[in-house]
C-alpha cells in the first residue's frame, strides 16, 4: 500500500493542485483499492478512482468564496420582540419551500446536501431556493427601511 501511494501521490498532487486534497485523493483510491476484483490491475483502479473523485470534487465545489487573511468576529446580538416580529412577517413572504430552506440552512444550520435530504430536493435546488429566498427578504428589508424612513 504504501508504494502504491507513493506513486500514486505525484498524479494526485498534479490532479488537485493541493498537498492536503492529493493525500485525501491517494486516501480515498486506496481505500477503494481494497474492493477492487480479482484480475483488474491494482494501480489502474487507483488511478481512475482518483480521476473520478477529483473530477467530482471538482464539479462540486463553489469558486464564489473569496478567502481572507483576518475574518469578522462574530458577535451575538440580542433579538428583541420587534425583531421576532418583523422577522416573523419577512418569512412570511416566502414560499412554503423557501421558507424551509432558509429556516433550515440559517436557523438549525445545517449543510446544503443535509436540507436537500430533509426536504428530498437535489442540492442544486436548495443552493437556488436559498438565493431566490434571500434575495425576497433583502427587497422587504430595503422596503421596510423605505417606509420608516
Amino acid at each position: 500500500m504504501a508504494a502504491a501511494a507513493t506513486r500514486l501521490m505525484r498524479s494526485a498532487y498534479l490532479l488537485t493542485g493541493d498537498q492536503s486534497l492529493a493525500e485525501d485523493l491517494v486516501q480515498h483510491a486506496c481505500l477503494a483499492r481494497s474492493r477492487f476484483e480479482k484480475g483488474i490491475n491494482p494501480d489502474a483502479h487507483g488511478r481512475e478512482v482518483m480521476v473520478r473523485t477529483a473530477t467530482s470534487w471538482w464539479r462540486r465545489k463553489w469558486r464564489g468564496e473569496i478567502p481572507h487573511d483576518n475574518l469578522p468576529e462574530r458577535v451575538a446580538h440580542a433579538v428583541d420582540a420587534d425583531s421576532r416580529v418583523e422577522l416573523t412577517i419577512a418569512l412570511r413572504t416566502l414560499t412554503a419551500r423557501q421558507r424551509a430552506v432558509v429556516i433550515l440552512r440559517f436557523y438549525e444550520d445545517l449543510p446544503q446536501a443535509d436540507v436537500a435530504a430533509l426536504l428530498r430536493i437535489p442540492v442544486g435546488t436548495v443552493r437556488s431556493t436559498t438565493s431566490r429566498a434571500l434575495a425576497v427578504l433583502r427587497r422587504s428589508e430595503e422596503l421596510t427601511n423605505e417606509v420608516g424612513t
